[in-house]
């Protein structure tokens, strides 16, 4: 019998004296381990029997990097318990381990140490003003949401499908604003993931709301709070939002509309064909939001064209926003290397926008994580080419963008995908969720030298 207050002492020592970024990549780790355990369980197979070990660690890494890449269909398969445990690792994956602990320590009037505000901090997005505010915040506004979200889904699918339509419901609600892109909907016929309600405004726009709320970051949702929406209640005049909130907000529409128009274009006589205009916009607006980040389809991505899947991809390498639920390499580094690229091509010496320029060190985080992020995709979409050479490359480039922007979309592969394949794409999913600069730091920080003042070294660029 293992010693567990042993363990447990042992692992407080080590949270307490690790980096806060390495206990934010464990703390996924062991809630992966620990979702992989339950779902293998007899009690969490609609068959009552063991499930294989790849396919509990496939779902448990999906489930908890809130990508919705599945193996197994996750309607049929899943027991009402193991499907609980999915939602479960979704919610926890979404808004992170480390903090639902700090926030609900507050909520029960527990101060917070020096040591909790870094690691919340950095569990936020790096936001470190007003910490204890903002975990309140993203504690209340997620719950807010996903319950006015699974209202609304109440309105369509309880009318539709009766009592069996309310677990579907919050499920779907909770995996929208995690922007994990699981769903229990396989029992209506002819589903496949949102096909039967790509004409449905109600649905389709519902979900379209949670996924953008959810992958915009708490950081700007609390800005929109305390500047727009919080000021006309105290009878004062609104405020302008934060540079940060200004990128996001801007980056995010562009991106939107951008989508939209190139997917409603290149599938309008695809697989958008024999829908009305309106439907169409519906469809392609509804693939632009989740492309980005959470999962669901309302069309066949497999019967898509090869240039609509280069699309996805880059829409799918770039993600939401920093400190939300989405994954990718986010909007604010997307917006820093274009600016930087701009602002070079006219001669500037600086990288500025909105009347704020870029500190060197952003441009050069921006550019690392870039970097990694292309080389962790095209390393697993050539490992994938080799392992699978009866799959066209542009499937498996799609199905590695996806796992690492954690967007959980499929050009119908992921089946058929051999056992070393399906771990690679766990790999990528853990990597895109904690972010491949996290990830890096984790395993490669040491201890900070001291600084030293080295001649400049010149050389011809470009």
């Amino acid at each position: 019998m293992p010693d567990l207050d042993g363990l447990r002492r042992r692992w407080e020592i080590w949270r307490r004296k690790a980096a806060p970024v390495r206990v934010i990549v464990a703390s996924f780790l062991l809630l992966i381990a620990l979702g992989a355990f339950l779902l293998t369980l007899p009690v969490s197979s609609a068959a009552g029997t063991f499930s294989q070990p790849l396919d509990a660690l496939f779902t448990a890494t999906s489930a908890t990097c809130v990508t919705g890449l599945s193996t197994v269909d996750t309607t049929t398969h899943w027991s009402p318990a193991g499907q609980a445990v999915i939602l479960c690792l979704i919610q926890l994956g979404g808004l992170g381990l480390s903090t639902f602990a700090t926030g609900f320590s507050l909520l029960v009037h527990r101060r917070l140490g020096l040591r909790e505000m870094v690691l919340a901090g950095e569990a936020s997005g790096g936001a470190m003003p007003d910490t204890a505010g903002l975990l309140k915040l993203m504690l209340g506004f997620t719950f807010l949401c996903e319950g006015l979200g699974a209202g609304l889904l109440l309105l369509r699918f309880v009318p539709e499908y009766g009592v069996r339509g309310i677990w579907p419901s919050v499920f779907v609600a909770v995996s929208a604003y995690c922007n994990a892109g699981f769903d229990i909907l396989g029992f209506v016929p002819g589903n496949a993931s949102l096909t039967a309600f790509a004409g449905d405004p109600l649905v389709c726009l519902t979900i379209d709301g949670l996924i953008i709320t959810g992958g915009l970051g708490f950081v700007v949702v609390r800005d929109i709070y305390l500047c727009k929406l919080l000021p006309p209640l105290r009878r004062k005049s609104r405020r302008r939002l934060n540079f940060h909130s200004q990128v996001c907000l801007r980056a995010t529409a562009a991106l939107l509309a951008a989508g939209t128009l190139g997917f409603f274009l290149l599938e309008y006589n695809r697989t958008l064909a024999g829908m009305g205009v309106f439907e169409k916009l519906n469809a392609a607006l509804f693939q632009s939001v989740n492309t980005r980040t959470a999962g669901f389809a309302s069309v066949d991505i497999s019967a898509q064209n090869s240039f609509t899947k280069v699309l996805s991809v880059v829409l799918m390498f770039v993600g939401g926003c920093p400190g939300s639920t989405a994954g990718g390499v986010k909007t604010t580094t997307l917006v820093v290397l274009l600016v930087t690229v701009g602002s070079t091509l006219r001669g500037k010496s600086e990288a500025s926008v909105l009347g704020r320029r870029f500190a060197p060190g952003v441009v050069y985080k921006s550019l690392t994580v870039v970097l990694l992020g292309l080389g962790v995709v095209f390393a697993d979409a050539c490992a994938l080419v080799l392992l699978n050479p009866g799959i066209a490359f542009v499937d498996l480039l799609y199905e590695a963008a996806s796992a690492f922007g954690t967007a959980g979309l499929t050009a119908g592969v992921t089946t058929r995908l051999e056992p070393v394949s399906r771990l690679l794409l766990c790999a990528t999913m853990f990597i895109g969720r904690v972010g491949p600069l996290s990830f890096g730091l984790s395993i490669l920080m040491r201890t900070k030298a001291p600084p030293s003042i080295l001649p400049e070294g010149r050389m011809l660029i470009g």
